[in-house]
């Protein structure tokens, strides 16, 4: 079992259940993969070895004594560094949360551990969560595993390049304009960003608490539902948690996409794309008309004014909940953060009530979308994974299609729309750039399917029926 750490969450927890391999077994293997690499990747901000064995060793024992409490049960899973884990400090990428030691869990990760999965260590992230290249001038930058010269994505770059090297067997990230699916994108795994509300957010630090959601990473779409099962359900403390029924993420996985209605959005969503991107979502959509889906060209025509729509929103209430730390400790702050902030102090009310207006109306739009189709198809990011040199400069541009435009609405463009609805999205792989001479690896592409609120199961279905038709998720970095 020497590649242990590449196991899907699947096949470990069937290895686990019928006890042919042991959690503890498990945990050793990413804690001694994440310690030969880490150093390099900076996947992580904090491992936590001694705890985690801990845990894997009482898994092990429940499991022996018959007490197995299911899929998740022993399998080492990595936390985003803006969820509050007990007695680890949730620093959010930022020294001034250095000494922020929760005395108890997030609700999330309260789940997790009832459900019996290990505890292995917090990842590094873009500062306060607000940026999507994930690059962090204060704990230093993960690296894309496929090319380390490449950003992994943000904000959730940690979990993106922890999962995508084989350092745990599933991480939580937090998407407040695509911070899951970005990494998962650029790094080659899957990502889903459940319905706004089916996750408890409590506990995790805030970005922009009306656009915020927490959701799983994994290296397969079923690993994703297996996850978001042990995630979703009803919190009555926070106050955008939804009480509605969590069906079976996975029991409908393997029913196929047979009459199926999934809709391509080719306006807005193919436009200024990389050639190489545009040729692998093409093809993506073959390999679905091919299972027996439906495909038709459909219009989201408030899309493309998502940024607009947007930008007041989520500068109005990340400044609001970070006002008394910039003033506090305004020289903390990276300068690209603190500008993102300040930003927001020049939102007037008018201009966040007329976005929300405008979001309720994209919204509606959606939803009547969704009685035409089962799922939207839209390329996940226009681009591939952009150098961190480059991604690190002041006014950072990066060439989508034959268009220069800066980097942050690159990467964000095609994410944002299903932050402001709130309904469900993930990024599955759908392909990999053409190889370098150096390494013949290429770089990830990622395909986007949403589905309506509620029904994270079709995106699910439609998203496994695609994966196990291809092997981009089988492909691994080196080493």
């Amino acid at each position: 079992m020497s590649d242990l750490h590449y196991y899907s969450v699947t096949q470990a927890a069937e290895l686990i259940r019928t006890k042919k391999l042991s959690p503890v077994e498990l945990t050793q293997a990413y804690l001694d993969r994440a310690q030969e690499l880490d150093r390099e990747l900076n996947a992580y901000m904090k491992l936590l070895p001694e705890p985690a064995l801990t845990e894997a060793q009482r898994a092990q024992e429940e499991i022996a004594g018959g007490a197995y409490r299911g899929p998740l049960h022993g399998i080492p899973i990595a936390v985003k560094d803006l969820i509050d884990v007990a007695g680890v400090p949730t620093t959010a990428g930022s020294p001034i949360l250095a000494g922020n030691v929760p005395r108890g869990d997030a609700p999330c990760i309260a789940r997790l551990r009832a459900a019996g999965a290990i505890i292995l260590g917090k990842t590094n992230l873009h500062e306060f969560a607000y940026g999507p290249t994930g690059i962090n001038v204060h704990y230093g930058t993960p690296k894309n595993p496929w090319n380390r010269t490449r950003i992994p994505g943000g904000s959730s770059s940690g979990s993106g390049v922890a999962v995508a090297s084989g350092l745990c067997a599933a991480a939580l990230g937090s998407d407040t304009g695509g911070s899951i699916r970005i990494p998962a994108s650029l790094c080659g795994i899957a990502g889903i960003k459940p319905t706004y509300g089916r996750v408890s957010k409590r506990g995790a630090l805030p970005l922009a608490w009306s656009l915020d959601h927490v959701g799983p990473m994994a290296r397969s779409v079923e690993d994703c539902g297996l996850v978001l099962q042990g995630l979703a359900g009803y919190d009555d403390q926070d106050p955008g948690s939804a009480n509605v029924p969590v069906p079976d993420f996975t029991a409908t996985v393997r029913q196929g996409v047979a009459g199926l209605r999934v809709g391509v959005v080719r306006d807005y969503f193919f436009e200024n794309v990389d050639s190489q991107v545009l040729e692998a979502v093409e093809a993506a959509m073959t390999v679905l008309r091919s299972a027996g889906a439906r495909l038709e060209d459909v219009s989201f025509p408030l899309a493309r004014q998502s940024s607009l729509i947007n930008a007041p929103i989520i500068q109005s209430e990340a400044t609001a909940y970070h006002l008394p730390a910039l003033r506090a400790h305004w020289n903390d702050f990276s300068p690209p953060v603190r500008l993102r902030l300040l930003s927001g102090i020049g939102a007037t009310g008018a201009m966040y009530a007329n976005a929300q207006r405008a979001r309720a109306v994209m919204v509606r739009q959606a939803l009547d979308l969704f009685q035409r189709v089962d799922v939207l198809l839209t390329p996940a990011e226009p681009v591939v994974a952009p150098l961190i040199e480059e991604a690190g400069k002041p006014d950072a541009t990066v060439l989508a299609g034959e268009r220069w435009e800066g980097i942050v609405n690159a990467l964000t463009r095609f994410m944002r729309p299903f932050n402001m609805t709130g309904f469900p999205a993930m990024s599955v792989p759908c392909g990999f750039t053409a190889g370098s001479a150096e390494s013949g690896l290429g770089l990830p592409i990622g395909l986007q399917l949403a589905g309506r609120p509620w029904d994270e199961a079709t995106v699910l279905r439609a998203a496994y029926t695609y994966e196990q038709s291809t092997d981009w998720h089988t492909r691994r970095p080196i080493p």
